[in-house]
């Protein structure tokens, strides 16, 4: 394992939400620490009858779809990812219609592709026969489609490539992405996630599960990390998109970086389809190699965006995990999914877009729902009820998915 690498400059942020189209509205929304849970028309009788959505409205941004293709050829995850790429381009100080195309890599993570198209197109033919289904089925609903269309849309020309490792996907394609810089694979990469699952299908498996919370009497108050009384996830959908380039590159061109990505690391528990490995063993050897990529020691963690989906296995693993693997460190912690509710792939790449943020605004946004922390989670410093003004130098970011993946990225402040 290399150790003290070269830092990636994180030059640009991209992010559509439940709390907003765009960083400005999705960061004020998660530092407010006001959940975007509500009742959802479109899973009306199921268990768990809400979720987070990205309201019509906001998402509208996205809807003159990518270059020369009308959007109505385009799934929603499709959508939530060109918008999050465009704003995180722009933000970089870019113009993708100048860049060296070929040089240019496009890394996206989803946990189940166009399913909003698939289970559409699947209703038609049960309903109506197969003459009734489009003949865009397979190119809107194909895992890879939104990795191509956002290839078409920002003329990137290098390694495009869509990977699944669920909710740690959106962390995984940002570690893959800097691995193809680190390689001289490409001179940008457009790297992070987008899911748009909050379909019945996806609900009323996940309910089967006991993955969802059935917090009827107020689904604000349903998505509730680390709290004693949490009881499952809300579904959300959104997406995260970060241009990555070299540290130099970035200063070369005159563009200060929102912060530097010092380090990564992913593993694998082989423990369990859906249930993370209580001994936590891997996803520590994740944190520690992040850690030692970075050049760091648990000592110089300031901050961690905990993956905290707000289910019991989820919650109590990575609380001791953390608590073993700091080593008396207690750096603020804080979970965005009790505002957002579980972006699924998505997840990994808005949490990392969070965590730049926080160090860049020295400013830890607090756990929405978390009134009475679990016993697992007593010796973690909280930040609960109000953002924490915090000098914020090196932080962390968890991603953990089912089939026991586990991504944790290291992110350094770059001034």
């Amino acid at each position: 394992m290399r150790t003290g690498t070269r830092p990636i400059a994180i030059s640009g942020l991209g992010l559509i939400t439940p709390a907003g189209i765009g960083v400005p509205a999705t960061w004020q929304r998660v530092c407010q620490g006001r959940s975007t849970a509500a009742f959802d028309p479109q899973l009306d009788g199921l268990a768990a009858p809400f979720s987070c959505r990205v309201p019509e409205a906001q998402g509208s941004r996205s809807s003159r779809g990518s270059r020369g293709t009308d959007s109505w050829r385009l799934d929603r995850l499709t959508h939530l990812a060109l918008a999050a790429a465009r704003e995180a381009v722009e933000d970089a100080g870019l113009d993708s219609t100048q860049w060296a195309s070929e040089r240019v890599a496009v890394v996206l993570g989803s946990a189940a592709g166009g399913i909003t198209t698939l289970e559409r197109q699947h209703r038609r033919l049960l309903e109506q026969g197969p003459h009734a289904l489009s003949p865009l089925t397979l190119p809107a609903f194909l895992p890879n489609m939104a990795a191509g269309q956002l290839a078409i849309d920002l003329h990137a020309t290098g390694p495009v490539l869509h990977l699944s490792t669920a909710c740690a996907s959106g962390a995984t394609a940002i570690a893959l992405a800097a691995g193809l810089l680190e390689s001289d694979s490409c001179d940008i990469a457009v790297a992070g996630g987008a899911d748009a699952m909050v379909t019945r299908l996806c609900s009323a498996a996940f309910a089967r599960m006991g993955a969802l919370s059935t917090h009827l009497a107020a689904p604000a108050a349903a998505s509730r990390p680390f709290d004693t009384d949490r009881d499952g996830f809300v579904l959300a959908e959104g997406a995260g998109i970060l241009i990555l380039e070299r540290q130099a590159d970035a200063f070369a061109r005159g563009h200060r970086p929102h912060a530097l990505l010092a380090g990564f690391a992913t593993t694998t528990d082989a423990h369990h389809a859906t249930a993370p490995d209580p001994s936590g063993l891997a996803a520590e050897r994740a944190l520690r190699h992040a850690l030692r990529r970075a050049g760091a020691t648990p000592r110089d963690v300031d901050h961690v965006n905990a993956h905290g989906t707000g289910t019991r296995l989820n919650d109590s693993a990575e609380a001791a995990l953390l608590t073993r693997s700091l080593r008396g460190n207690h750096p603020p912690v804080t979970a965005a999914k009790g505002v957002l509710g579980h972006t699924m792939g998505a997840a990994g790449a808005i949490e990392a877009a969070l965590t730049a943020l926080t160090i860049e605004h020295r400013l830890v946004p607090p756990t929405a729902n978390l009134e009475h922390p679990s016993p697992e989670a007593l010796q973690l410093d909280l930040v609960t009820h109000r953002a924490r003004r915090h000098p914020v130098n090196f932080a962390i970011s968890n991603s953990f998915g089912f089939g026991g993946h586990n991504a944790v990225l290291a992110l350094r402040s770059a001034s």
